[in-house]
């Protein structure tokens, strides 16, 4: 038979589709498997970069099928948000005509993919069937004080015109168009996350199936530090500016006092100094500047006198309020002791400023000089200019403060964390309406569960405009209080998107309950998630915001577990060759041509630098599956996604490693196709015994070390590469003893049958269209995913004799054959006897010989 990919595929996706093979019942007894793959925003169609993520999910899923477990494996949309709108807006559609157009596409090319899902629980964001319970999910965090509304300086994308959480915001830029982000006073909504941050921090810990990487990442994030919160006092107004120190034996040496331009008393302080105007326009001016160079330690520190003083809060002393772009609102209170003497930034600070330097850790080592210093001190030393802890070891001492402080009620010993609550609110249309009303007599209201969803209106003009579009729409603002039933209106603001993703994954268990988010009963059973996969960069927001809402919805009573996802794996990125000339940035094959062995631009004849760079369309480097996939079908792809390298690392898309797994496809099926009738009348024979040639016993060592291996990886860290590997082997194998095989005794015939068969089931998981084809084509009923995984046989795995390369002077010139056991003598012996390497030596002093155990010999001769 010929091996027709495109015929196959389409003719088992139907099957597959039609048998209900992806279909779970959650009632059933059989023990659970709930495998997830993190939705998609459908803001585009997908590329072959993106299919690494369900291909790895989907070779998983199949996998556990074989081994007898009840697989769920759903799929959904993160429909709303940022990237769908502003796809939307470039392509000039609405938003839902755009994501439900996208979601036709992706749902398509996911099919012929093969990837196979229970699409009866799809699931769309954007849907008031869903958001109908995201809202429910605000309320219900609003009625237990975890939403709240309060005016912040906030991040502020003029390119996308809306808020941003800090964690949206990358190197001081939107992590989506990549727009400088500014600071901007605004009415925000707020989810209080940093209540749950001492258990985010501590039970990630307990999540010893997620990479260490992810988990080292959240716990930067949440960056809890040990120490004092102070309480400086300005001299005039009696206003406490309150800040964090984990430094409290440096106090002494606080000569001044710093603040984050974006700090909200900044406008207080400044009132009626004279210098509003000349400290704002600074303030304006790193607002506009990238967050991680403001904080980098070898940047130029800027700063201006506010013309304010405060009193230091241990010895009463005045010192200067300065604003300073090195401080920043993410950290601390957003207010900082400057001690130039022993911390690097306020040393530079106060050199360029010309602010007083005083030592009050003295260096054990050599005594250090104020004025004739070069760098801060940040060792331990000994406690000098430091009043009544004079003498102390600056360790003790910073306990000893800390009592005072206490005592005299200017400070207390605090615990600080990097994490600050999380901003929801969007002035965007294309987002799940937050559920709050605001009347005049009653206040702030909460729309009544029974009025949910508040639906969000298709008749809006959408292109963000500095405000939430929503405003604009007099039939969506002006509702009635449900208080006293008088004149209101209703919030216009739209909830982060990643409100909506970090529930979904409870949706699932009963996608179409209209009376509830989720049955509790199911829920409580089917999670948390067995295997959760997806991308490394959703590290800190989707994984830290899911952590959080599971343990609210936890703490409130509606589910028993308070960590989602059990296994977490992420896989790396595809990469491409990208080219980029500075000043136009990246640019289209088209825009580059080859001049004298040289990328140049067509246009101005500049050479362009290649990078290699994640897989994006605004990098003009990406791979369309749909040709590949009619080319040589969707297995092809699949099998070379899964073998380009391992799944967790980023790997390099190479256009003929393709045409590689295509061949390796062809020669399986070709070898099948010719053993087809021996392996129907094979495949249940006897292979036990030692009573077989050489060449069975060796086959079938090496199919059972194939079954172990590709068990052992799909067990383990899912390395597909090395999985698919060992198949190759064998297959590679099975050439070699094909005939020899063939013409012997029928113990012989079936080795070869039971490595053949075998062999298709061990690629089932990786390439199901063509094992599902030759499972079917050998006389077998039913799908192959129904089928047991095979097991392997210890006595099979023994080796009886060792194939042995025998090398001179390093380069390979013989083999032989030996007993597994044999003494390093007798194998030297054996060696030396060897007619073929013994031209290699005549004549010659051996030197030394070198043996590689049960692997070769290397003659050193000279």
């Amino acid at each position: 038979m010929e091996y027709k990919p495109l015929e196959i595929e389409q003719k088992w996706q139907k099957s597959w589709d039609e048998q209900g093979l992806f279909k779970v019942d959650t009632d059933s007894d059989k023990p659970k498997y709930y495998c997830l793959m993190m939705f998609p925003y459908p803001s585009a169609a997908l590329h072959v970069g993106h299919g690494r993520n369900y291909i790895i999910g989907d070779a998983v899923a199949r996998y556990k099928m074989t081994k007898g477990l009840n697989v769920l494996t759903p799929m959904g949309w993160d429909a709303f948000g940022l990237p769908a709108e502003n796809a939307a807006i470039r392509l000039n559609n609405h938003p839902k005509d755009n994501t439900f157009g996208n979601i036709e596409t992706m749902k398509r090319q996911m099919t012929a993919w093969g990837v196979g899902y229970d699409w009866d629980r799809e699931v769309t964001s954007c849907k008031p069937d869903y958001y109908k319970w995201t809202q429910w999910l605000f309320l219900e965090l609003y009625k237990n004080g975890l939403a709240y509304r309060k005016s912040a300086a906030v991040n502020w994308c003029p390119g996308c015109a809306t808020v941003l959480a800090n964690e949206q915001v990358i190197d001081g830029k939107c992590e989506r168009c990549s727009s400088i982000v500014e600071q901007k006073e605004l009415e925000q909504w707020f989810f209080k996350i940093t209540d749950y941050a001492e258990r985010l921090l501590t039970d990630v810990e307990k999540l010893d199936q997620w990479p260490e990487r992810v988990k080292l990442m959240q716990k930067n994030w949440i960056g809890k530090s040990i120490g004092c919160e102070l309480d400086f006092v300005e001299s005039e107004t009696g206003e406490i500016i309150k800040c964090f120190t984990t430094r409290v034996d440096t106090l002494y040496g606080a000569t001044f006092m710093v603040m984050a331009p974006e700090h909200p008393l900044v406008r207080k302080l400044v009132a009626g100094t004279g210098r509003e105007q000349e400290v704002m326009q600074f303030v304006r001016t790193v607002a506009r500047e990238d967050i991680s160079v403001r904080a980098a330690e070898d940047s130029e520190k800027k700063g201006i006198f506010t013309g304010k003083y405060a009193i230091n809060p241990i010895n009463g002393e005045k010192v200067a309020i300065y604003l300073a772009d090195y401080v920043l609102m993410e950290y601390g209170t957003g207010a900082v002791m400057a001690v130039p003497a022993h911390d690097q930034r306020d040393f530079d600070f106060a050199k360029k400023y010309d602010i007083p330097i005083r030592v009050v850790i003295q260096d054990p080592a050599q005594p250090l000089d104020a004025a004739t210093m070069t760098e801060a001190f940040v060792e331990d030393g000994t406690q000098v200019n430091s009043g009544r802890f004079d003498g102390l070891p600056n360790r003790e001492a910073m306990e000893k403060m800390a009592d005072y402080l206490e005592e005299i009620g200017n400070g207390r010993r605090t615990v600080n964390y990097r994490l600050r609550d999380w901003l929801i609110s969007r002035q965007r249309y294309w987002g799940a309406p937050i559920p709050v009303i605001y009347c005049d007599n009653c206040g702030l209201q909460p729309v009544p569960e029974s009025d949910l969803p508040v639906l969000l209106p298709d008749d809006v003009e959408f292109r963000p405009a500095g405000e939430s579009p929503l405003a604009t729409s007099e039939e969506f603002v002006h509702t009635t209080c449900p208080e006293c039933g008088g004149k209101a209106r209703r919030e216009t603001d739209t909830m982060d998107t990643f409100v909506d993703s970090s529930w979904y994954y409870l949706r699932y268990l009963s996608p179409h309950d209209d009376q509830k988010a989720f049955d509790s009963a199911t829920v409580n059973k089917w999670l948390p998630v067995d295997q959760y996969i997806g991308g490394i960069e959703h590290a800190i927001l989707h994984l830290l915001y899911s952590r959080f809402i599971t343990k609210v919805v936890c703490d409130l009573g509606h589910i028993g577990f308070d960590e989602p996802f059990k296994n977490l794996f992420t896989q790396g990125m595809i990469c491409r060759a990208a080219t980029y000339l500075d000043g136009l940035g990246y640019l289209t094959d088209n825009e580059v041509e080859q001049c004298e062995g040289t990328l140049v631009h067509k246009e101005t004849g500049k050479p362009v630098t290649v990078r290699m760079e994640k897989m994006s369309k605004s990098k003009f480097n990406v791979v369309s599956p749909d040709y590949l996939l009619q080319k040589y079908g969707a297995d092809t792809v699949r099998l070379y996604t899964l073998f380009i390298g391992p799944p967790e690392k980023d790997a390099e898309w190479n256009d003929s490693g393709v045409e590689g797994s295509f061949r390796f496809l062809k020669r399986l099926w070709a070898v099948v196709d010719r053993n087809h009738d021996l392996i129907k009348q094979f495949s249940n024979g006897d292979i036990s015994g030692s009573d077989l040639s050489p060449e069975a016993i060796e086959l079938r060592r090496m199919t059972h070390q194939t079954i172990k291996k590709v068990t052992g990886d799909m067990e383990g860290d899912f390395h597909f590469n090395t999985a698919i590997a060992a198949v190759m082997e064998q297959i590679n194998m099975v050439y070699a003893k094909e005939k020899a095989l063939n013409d012997g005794a029928e113990k012989s015939k079936a080795v070869l049958a039971h490595s053949l068969e075998t062999a298709v089931r061990l690629l089932s998981p990786f390439v199901p269209h063509v094992t599902e084809e030759l499972w079917q084509s050998l006389g077998h009923d039913g799908t192959i995913f129904h089928n047991p995984w095979p097991e392997y046989k210890e006595e099979y795995l023994v080796q009886d004799q060792l194939n042995i390369m025998i090398q001179v002077n390093g380069k390979l010139r013989s083999q032989v054959v030996v007993p597994a056991g044999i003494e390093q003598d007798a194998l030297k012996e054996t060696v030396l006897t060897d007619q073929k390497t013994q031209k290699f030596i005549a004549g010659k002093q051996i030197v030394k010989m070198i043996v590689v155990p049960q692997k070769l010999v290397n003659i050193v001769a000279r």
